[in-house]
């Protein structure tokens, strides 16, 4: 609306310019056309009324006072000159001759001559203005030329521009308070128009999931408006029905991860019992004198592995963490130990630098924690040719640190920011939860684990435990 005002303003101001413009060419046309004819009919008369013989000699006398007569009657000066071009009598005061042509150029004489009604206007500059100057024959009553009548004329446009200046002053007050008006009127029907829109907008950058969103109703809205609201409030109704599903399917997914890391936490028991069974039933002797040490060692592994799935299944059973802390001071040597002794893989060897390394943590995540990272050295040393696990417990300070190596294939660049998540494997059996649960016992315990992995070498596990927890 602004922008058409505006452009109205421009487009009526240059046509009012170019109205003017042109309307003063047309009088001053028409005014140098009536003063010429008037002047015409004086030189006219005064051939008739002269005792002089009307010829080109006598023109100087013919019009030696009647020159002055016309001209101050008319209110125009103008020139006679021969037909040769040579000036003759002139209206103008003596001292002003030496600004008149003394002699008309042969393009004016050549022009006039040519022209078909004998009458030729040319335009020139004098003192930096341009002026008109019309040429045209005298015939005597024979209609013989006798002479060239020259009649400059100077076109005074000061009123024009005068007139046109306070026209388009008044105009462009007009204009301006039509602007003004304009502005005012669209920015009224603007925020009417963007009212409902603002409502919508707010209401749409406060729709959130995780609550119960208001619908929009708004009084007489337009037909475009209702529609947008109607689509809105449709978007709410489908929001809420997808917010009540997206509840029911995370219930249902944490169920689902939950019993995949149960099952997980029950598997990593039942495969060293199995293997222990096997060993005591392949190695078993009656006659050994030291079977009831043996049987005694036997029993003391299965029912550590017994106590952790039933501190698994008591831990899932209340829908706590799995399992809960019972912290007690303990020789983290011999409990790591212990927990490696299940395995029966001959190429799995234990250091450590004192044979004593107390600190408060428990038992059964501390064995979860080392029998899962021997479970991936193990499993990460198949195919290689000289299989080697190293486990090793140290103390740094107020730390204990426990370290399973092993030289195996190593971890891909690409898969080492992954290895901890949850449910990633790089095994073709398995649900990749191990890795994610020991990282959780040990940051439960606000220790750290890292890892270093080289290609065709091997990877390092490292552990620490703070030795007091609080």
């Amino acid at each position: 609306m602004i922008f058409l005002v505006l452009i109205a303003s421009v487009l009526i101001a240059g046509v009012t310019v170019y109205q003017y413009r042109e309307q003063s060419k047309d009088y001053h046309e028409n005014r140098m056309e009536r003063k010429e004819e008037q002047i015409r009919q004086s030189i006219d008369l005064a051939i008739q009324k002269t005792t002089y013989p009307v010829t080109t000699e006598n023109l100087d006398l013919i019009f030696k006072n009647e020159i002055y007569e016309i001209a101050v009657v008319q209110n125009m000066n103008f020139n006679i000159y021969s037909l040769d071009g040579e000036l003759i009598k002139s209206s103008r005061p003596k001292f002003a001759n030496d600004s008149i042509s003394m002699c008309l150029d042969s393009e004016v004489l050549n022009k006039l001559e040519i022209s078909p009604n004998k009458h030729y206007i040319r335009e020139n500059a004098l003192a930096g203005d341009k002026y008109k100057a019309s040429f045209s024959y005298i015939a005597d009553q024979k209609f013989k030329p006798i002479g060239i009548l020259n009649l400059p004329y100077f076109e005074d446009n000061s009123f024009n521009d005068y007139e046109l200046k306070e026209f388009l002053f008044r105009l462009s007050g007009v204009y301006l308070l039509m602007l003004l008006m304009a502005i005012a009127f669209a920015f009224f029907i603007s925020k009417y128009i963007t009212r409902s829109l603002e409502t919508i907008s707010t209401m749409m950058g406060n729709t959130n999931l995780n609550k119960q969103n208001k619908k929009i109703y708004i009084d007489n809205p337009g037909e475009e408006i209702e529609k947008l609201i109607a689509a809105y409030n449709a978007m709410i109704d489908e929001l809420g029905q997808s917010a009540v599903k997206l509840a029911r399917s995370e219930r249902e997914q944490a169920w689902r991860e939950m019993a995949k890391q149960v099952a997980h936490e029950i598997k990593n028991p039942l495969t060293p019992m199995r293997l222990t069974v096997q060993s005591f039933e392949r190695k078993f002797d009656p006659n050994d004198p030291q079977i009831h040490e043996k049987l005694k060692e036997y029993s003391n592994t299965l029912i550590q592995q017994i106590d952790t799935m039933s501190s698994i299944a008591s831990a899932f059973s209340n829908f706590a963490e799995m399992p809960a802390q019972q912290n007690e001071t303990l020789n983290v040597v011999k409990i790591v130990k212990l927990a490696i002794d299940i395995f029966n893989e001959d190429y799995i060897h234990f250091i450590a630098d004192e044979e004593e390394i107390i600190a408060k943590l428990d038992r059964t995540q501390l064995i979860r924690v080392v029998t899962n990272l021997v479970k991936n050295a193990i499993q990460a040393v198949p195919d290689v040719a000289s299989p080697r696990v190293l486990v090793s417990v140290a103390s740094e300070g107020d730390m204990v640190k426990i370290s399973v190596a092993d030289n195996g294939h190593g971890i891909e660049k690409d898969n080492e920011e992954k290895i901890f998540e949850p449910k990633f494997t790089t095994k073709t059996s398995g649900m990749g939860l191990g890795l994610g649960m020991v990282k959780n016992i040990v940051e439960t315990y606000k220790g750290s684990i890292t890892f270093t992995s080289h290609l065709g070498k091997g990877t390092v596990f490292c552990v620490k435990f703070p030795k007091e927890n609080t």
